[in-house]
């Protein structure tokens, strides 16, 4: 068991009243609030003096993993999840043999003007 020290213990060594100062953690800093389409609040914080075009106007939303954009009013919509789709609704949509056929003559065309030229 190691003891000694007069450390207060939760106390981090070296950490004196300038650490925080020298890390930045009090800066001037500008609060800037995020919704996400199912309104929930992420505050974001950025240095006060930087640029207003170089704050983000969409983060990830941690609760909820979606979009999440300035504007309360109008958050970025839910993303909408395409239906499973079997084989055979696939097959419903492939063209007719003649749509089929007149792009395969197209594209073979294609290939044979490449070659002559």
């Amino acid at each position: 068991m190691a003891s000694g020290g007069n450390a207060i213990r939760g106390s981090r060594v070296g950490a004196g009243p300038m650490g925080e100062q020298d890390h930045g953690f009090h800066a001037d800093r500008v609060a800037v609030s995020y919704w996400d389409a199912l309104g929930n609040e992420t505050v974001r914080y950025f240095a006060a003096g930087i640029p207003d075009d170089e704050i983000p106007e969409t983060i990830d939303s941690p609760h909820s993993g979606l979009p999440a954009g300035r504007d309360k009013a109008n958050p970025p919509a839910l993303a909408k999840a395409e239906p499973y789709k079997t084989h055979l609704a696939y097959v419903k949509e492939r063209r007719s043999d003649e749509e089929a056929a007149s792009l395969l003559d197209d594209a073979l065309q294609q290939l044979r003007d490449r070659r002559g030229q």
